[in-house]
């Protein structure tokens, strides 16, 4: 653990089977470590961390002051005690989470491997395996360190390994041994080796890897194609060796993995600067009170010398003020308490387990719950901003269909009429014994026009089970199973075996197929490899009658140009196809061929021999080679494939983005395969006012769209607003002087002074903008200088995709808005490729989903299905917030309200550092008397149900805005309290002063008072509480009147002469409890303060509530008016997404006739280099996973129709709220409560379904029929509002006729003064300015 770090490698030098020669270089083991401490480092270092928080150096330091007897008025316990329990409930719960660590990192470094010792293998455990050992792994076994393949028992020295736990690719890869030890099979021949490899040192690129073999005076280069990397799966190969190259921290997953960022709340940032404010409010209290004690000391206290003299160490009266100054800071240190902090871990710890016990977030198909991996974000859930998700597996199933095609003119596959019947699933067997049964397909004329011989048709399927690098594998008979390099691939061999067109096999020069029932074998004469330059992939072969033909498929925007010109008209026809298809959001693929002569071939063929043979310049001349014969063409038809979305992924998207909630996707895959998912899953529709597509390769191209997109985007939202008029002198053509540099990143000055920032121009765009970008465009915009440019081009847009990303610019895309934005962030993902970004955002989710858990254990929360997203931040996040913004106003609150009475005192008790209170209510006021209902409130408390919270998204948008707690939340608290103590002091004292008892004994003398003040502060807070709590249980009733129990039995007990008599020296209030409770002065005393303190909050509430309702207020309105007149039949409360369930199956809503390519291919360029040469022959298949039902979502594009006509810039960091534009004259300010939910631009009352008006009768009526939706609604013509299936208005039929704010909820001020009169009983008001729709 302590030995010395080793220089960084240069190159890395690695002989085989020579442990003492591979020592030297002082390697890292293959000994992983991810645990933080162990049993001797626990304790001190688990102490280091935990006081470098402010708040527990701070009581330490309190704890040091208490223990000096000359300064000190406490006993020393009142703080020692609760700072040990918070130290050793922080040092449990870390030592658990180390432990599970410690418990995986053994669990993966005692996995077990085969090592060869000595010339035979011998099971060593992998934290034993050592650089240079040779290794032997079986079929289905993890790979245990980065190897070097030195034989297979597949030809050729082949293997296939799965590499989802590292790029998130679950298709199978193919590696393949140097040749020249691809023979070394035997054992012996292994032990004997002794190769030495020249390498690049450990790194992070995961595609890459440079290297030397010298063996018998001979070198060898090195390639990725050569290595086996950690974290991979060994798959349908028996055996392989392999060479250790790199081990444990030095292995490429290792190196990605990154470190584990501590990650820190919004609040929790806030908290630590408050300590710091509430810590100099402290000093400068007890320099005030210090000061007095020197003037008093001086002027008065003089006269007191003779009996009542100074201590020994204080001879005047300024070293009496210092020591009064620390006494001072002791006794008031309690406006910070430290059950603050365990509070809000035991609070952030139940909402853990709310999360974990969400049956609504767990999945019965995989039997996966929710699960909270951290207890220190879950408040951040309720403010997240931007959404970062990866695309394949996170927003799809990665599960491919066949679903449409195009053959010779004719589009097969429509799909149904929703309101008409049904079509019956195909039944293939009959026809085809060798179909797939898990095959899907409903058109049965395709299926007759193969029965009844059309050539069109047959050479179409003819090509899908021909041209393509699909391996087969049949283990007995007609049990075929493909193992495909890519899905897509998968599907398309699927339907044409399905089809009567079946692959059966193949060698390194024939494909055999059953046609039509007839055995046919090809001789396979080439394969012209697909890669992303291409966009397609040919092969060329002959059939039995000796023709040779060339089959082609790819994009169609590079294979229609490649046509016949006789092939217009069909041309034409197919691309209309192909624009419905990618409407519908499908994968295409054209497919076309040519039929060659014998001479035509020779002649090629000779060229493309020439060119594989070239020494330099390979690939440019075979490309060269592949474009001369790809040439003429006749175009046969179309396919389109639909990647499975998961269930409930259009409507999760569409639900948070009306909660303000911008979601950016980061994907590898191609920018065709990113737009198609974009508009199937609705982020991009054609409602859209426009998508921007950035493709540059160099800076400044990318530099000028980026330009071009933001001048485009002013343009129009100026033309969209109607403020053409208003910004004519401003604007000059594209909006910008020309030759005008802004410093901020290349934008250019407005004209007009004074010039706003160019940030605050692109935050009041208008309009719904996209943004797709390439990974190499990406790469020039996240250069510094470029940065700030992107971000204010792409946080303008509604939804961001960034295509061809690697996992570190995904990372640093995350980083850049966390820099530039100061916005909450989260990432959510499946694969390992993810890791990066889920450590990089804010809050990290990761989907245990196909393609290994590296996601899940990196995150902060996972479950299995990106819909359950929704409820996570809409209801536990926002709940989480909500509740802990509640938490902390209140506690502040409370604390300052028992501390600051000690200040008043010090006026009237010489200023001595005299307590008001028994120490034991000091130690016991926030331990025990106060505790337990804070936290409850903290725990259960809710504003609105789940349901709401799913129906109005736009409550979510207080936790975005920081509006439930701030700085000004915070001022407003602390000035309550100081209200408070100002009341529960002066109020007793001005009546005990000159009050009596019954008998005549004067009632001012300190005990009585201290008790009076005491028990006035316990009713008080307990009042307090129960107005602030919105959401009462069992729990919150035991606690909050349980407490208030609690304090006059332990006050009774410890006055009592039970104890008095055991501890004469401690229990110095002795009787004072029950005289002083008995006095009918006292309780009136305690009465008249309560109402002092309490009727204010009460009409101030009262009047806000009134006169300007929050949308949580009308909320809860409407859902009282819906439970009292609710008929008696029930309702489902499903979540948002469950509201359209049931709905029939169905395409997504189709999109208009724009043109775009919906190509989409998965290749890995050179597999088919790889089939021709005969060294892949030996593969079994994948199987094919079960289709899952598609979801449908008629009523998102509804929601995305969401149009802004008029924004206002968003509130400052504050919490204030610009108000929002009102359809009444003037504007309503926004106004705030500490204790209250939201405010500014949350205001809108909701009318209730069954409204008093004649014209609502029959939505009310007809609506009982059938259950309501939840949450979407369109937005009303006119700007009126709409109803809901129920008759339920959404908060998107109450937006006033001007157009929609960002967050703007407004309506006029008569429909809030008829909604509140109702509710108190008045009558009805006659006229609402809010009407139901039709």
């Amino acid at each position: 653990m302590f030995r010395k770090r080793p220089p960084p490698e240069e190159e890395r030098k690695v002989r085989a089977n020579d442990r003492e020669y591979n020592e030297k270089f002082q390697y890292a083991s293959n000994c992983i470590m991810t645990s933080k401490y162990n049993i001797v480092t626990f304790l001190p270092v688990n102490l280091f961390e935990q006081f470098q928080e402010v708040a527990n150096t701070y009581f330490l330091f309190l704890l040091i002051l208490q223990l000096i007897p000359q300064i000190s008025s406490l006993s020393w316990f009142t703080t020692i005690v609760p700072l040990a329990l918070v130290l050793s409930i922080t040092a449990v719960k870390d030592a658990t989470d180390d432990y599970f660590r410690h418990k995986s990192d053994s669990q993966v470094n005692n996995r077990q491997s085969q090592v060869l010792i000595r010339g035979s293998l011998q099971n060593e455990k992998w934290m034993n395996v050592r650089v240079g050992d040779i290794i032997k792994l079986e079929n289905n076994q993890f790979v245990a360190a980065d190897l070097l393949l030195l034989s297979s028992s597949e030809p050729h020295g082949l293997c296939y390994i799965e590499t989802a736990e590292l790029d998130g690719e679950s298709n199978m890869k193919v590696r393949q041994s140097v040749s020249v030890t691809s023979e070394l099979g035997d054992q012996n021949n292994l032990a004997s080796f002794d190769g030495e490899v020249v390498c690049e040192p450990p790194n992070n690129k995961l595609d890459r890897f440079c290297g030397t073999l010298y063996w018998r005076d001979k070198k060898y280069t090195l390639s990725n194609q050569n290595m086996l990397l950690r974290g991979c799966v060994l798959r349908n190969t028996e055996a392989c060796y392999g060479l250790v190259i790199f081990a444990g921290p030095d292995t490429k997953l290792m190196q990605n993995s990154g470190r584990t960022k501590f990650k820190r709340t919004s609040i929790d940032r806030l908290m630590n600067t408050l300590v710091l404010w509430i810590f100099g409010f402290l000093v400068c209290m007890g320099v005030i009170l210090a000061v007095g004690n020197a003037v008093w000391e001086r002027e008065v206290g003089f006269l007191f010398q003779s009996y009542l003299p100074w201590d020994p160490p204080v001879d005047n009266f300024l070293f009496s003020a210092f020591l009064s100054f620390w006494s001072y800071v002791i006794i008031l240190n309690t406006v910070v308490p430290i059950s603050l902090y365990v509070s809000v871990e035991v609070i952030r710890l139940g909402h853990s387990y709310f999360i974990n016990w969400d049956q609504q977030m767990f999945c019965s198909q995989c039997n996966t719950p929710a699960e909270a991996r951290t207890t220190t974000l879950n408040e951040e859930l309720g403010q997240v901003e931007y959404i970062f998700s990866d695309k394949t597996g996170t927003l799809t199933q990665n599960i491919m269909s066949f679903n449409k095609c195009s053959i010779n003119g004719q589009t097969y596959g429509e799909g149904s009429d929703p309101l008409g019947p049904q079509p019956k699933r195909l039944d293939f067997t009959p026809f085809n014994p060798l179909a797939d049964p898990d095959f899907c397909f409903y058109d049965d004329t395709l299926l007759e026009a193969v029965k009844v011989g059309d050539t069109h048709t047959h050479k179409f399927f003819r090509l899908l089970s021909l041209c393509h690098t699909v391996m087969s594998e049949e283990k007995s008979e007609g049990a075929l199973l493909y193992k495909a390099q890519s899905p897509d691939e998968g599907a398309l061999v699927t339907a044409a075996r399905n089809f009567g067109f079946v692959f059966r096999s193949r060698t390194p020069g024939t494909i055999t197929t059953t046609e039509m029932g007839r055995s046919v074998t090809y001789t396979l004469l080439a394969i012209l490899d697909f890669n992303n330059i291409r966009k397609r992939m040919s092969v060329i072969v002959r059939n039995p009658e000796g023709r040779i033909c060339l089959y082609c498929k790819g994009a169609d925007t590079v294979l229609l140009e490649r046509l016949h010109p006789c092939n217009q008209e069909l041309m034409n026809i197919t691309s209309d196809h192909l624009n419905e298809y990618a409407a519908d959001g499908l994968r295409t693929l054209a497919l076309a061929y040519r039929d060659l002569s014998e001479d035509e071939w020779e002649a090629w063929s000779e060229r493309h021999r020439s060119a594989a043979k070239a020494a330099s310049c390979r690939e440019d001349r075979l490309a060269a080679a592949y474009e001369q014969i790809e040439q003429d063409m006749v175009l046969l038809g179309a396919t389109a494939i639909e990647d499975k979305l998961q269930e409930g992924v259009p409507e999760t998207i569409a639900v948070l983005s009306l909660a303000n909630i911008k979601i950016w996707v980061l994907t590898g895959d191609k920018q065709e395969t990113a737009v198609n998912i974009g508009y199937s899953c609705k982020m991009l529709t054609d409602d859209m006012t426009e998508v921007f597509i950035i493709s540059g390769h160099t800076v400044q191209s990318v530099r000028q769209e980026l330009r071009r997109a933001r001048d485009r985007m002013i343009e129009m939202s100026r033309t969209r607003d109607g403020k053409e008029e208003g910004v004519e002198g401003c604007f000059m053509g594209n909006g910008f002087r020309e030759g005008q540099g802004d410093s901020r990143g290349g934008e250019k000055q407005l004209q007009c002074p004074p010039p706003p920032p160019p940030s605050n121009l692109m935050d009041n765009i208008s309009g719904e903008f996209a943004l797709v970008i390439n990974g190499h465009s990406l790469a020039h915009a996240l250069e510094a200088d470029m940065e700030t440019e992107f971000v204010s081009t792409a946080c303008a847009c509604k939804a961001v995709i960034c295509c061809r990303v690697t996992p570190l610019q995904k990372a640093q895309v995350v980083e850049m808005i966390k820099k530039h934005k100061k916005a909450v962030t989260l990432a959510i993902g499946d694969g390992a490729n993810d890791v990066s970004m889920i450590k990089s955002a804010h809050i990290g989710v990761g989907i245990s989903g196909q393609e290994g858990i590296q996601a899940v254990l990196a995150s902060d929360y996972s479950f299995s299905q990106f819909r359950f997203l929704q409820r996570l931040l809409l209801v536990h996040g926002r709940w989480s917030y909500l509740r802990m913004c509640r938490f902390l106003c209140y506690f502040f609150y409370k604390n300052f309200a028992f501390t600051m009475v000690h200040f008043w005192f010090g006026f009237y008790c010489g200023f001595s550092a005299q307590t008001v209170y028994d120490q034991y209510f000091i130690t016991l006021y926030n331990i025990v008397y106060t505790s337990l209902p804070v936290l409850a409130m903290g725990i259960f408390d809710q504003d609105v149900p789940d349901q709401r919270s799913l129906e109005y998204p736009k409550l979510y948008e207080p936790g975005q805005l920081n509006l439930l707690f701030n700085k000004r939340e915070f001022f407003i608290c602390i000035a309550q309290g100081i209200y408070t103590s100002v009341v529960l002091f002066f109020v007793p004292c001005a009546i005990l002063s000159d009050a009596t008892q019954s008998t005549g004994v004067p009632l001012a003398d300190y005990q009585t008072f201290a008790v009076t003040t005491a028990t006035a502060l316990v009713i008080v807070v307990s009042v307090q509480i129960a107005l602030d709590t919105g959401f009462w249980t069992v729990i919150n009733h035991v606690f909050v009147w349980g407490s208030l129990g609690l304090y006059f039995s332990i006050m009774l007990a410890l006055q009592s002469q039970t104890l008095f008599g055991i501890f004469p020296n401690q229990f110095h209030f002795v009787g004072s409890a029950q005289s002083t409770l008995l006095q009918p002065v006292v309780w009136l005393t305690i009465a008249l303060a309560t109402a002092i303190c309490i009727v204010p909050v009460l009409a101030f509430r009262f009047l806000k509530v009134d006169l300007k309702p929050q949308l949580s207020d009308t909320v809860r309105y409407t859902q009282l008016v819906r439970q009292k007149k609710r008929k008696p039949a029930g309702r489902s409360v499903g979540g948002a997404w469950r509201g359209v369930g049931s709905v029939s199956e169905g395409r997504l809503g189709a999109r208009g006739s724009s043109r775009r390519s919906g190509y989409a291919f998965a290749h890995t360029e050179g597999f088919g280099e790889l089939i021709t040469s005969g060294k892949n022959m030996r593969l079994s298949s994948l199987a094919m996973a079960t289709f899952a039902s598609r979801h449908s979502s008629s009523w998102i594009d509804t929601l995305r129709r969401k149009k802004h006509s008029h924004t206002n810039t968003p509130p400052s960091a504050s919490g204030e709220s610009s108000p929002a534009p009102s359809c009444v004259s003037g504007s309503i300010p926004p106004l705030s409560n500490s204790s209250s939910v939201l405010c500014g631009s949350q205001d809108a009352p909701i009318e209730e379904e069954t409204g008093a008006a004649p014209d609502t009768q029959t939505a009310s009526s007809s609506s009982t029929q059938n259950p309501p939706a939840p949450a979407p609604a369109s937005e009303a013509a006119d700007g009126s509002a709409q109803t809901l299936n129920a008759g339920v208005l959404t908060p998107a039929a109450l937006r006033s006729q001007g157009g929609d704010s960002p967050g703007g909820w407004t309506i006029s001020l008569g429909a809030v003064q008829e909604a509140l009169l109702r509710w108190k009983g008045r009558a009805s008001a006659s006229n609402s300015p809010v009407k139901l729709a039709e």
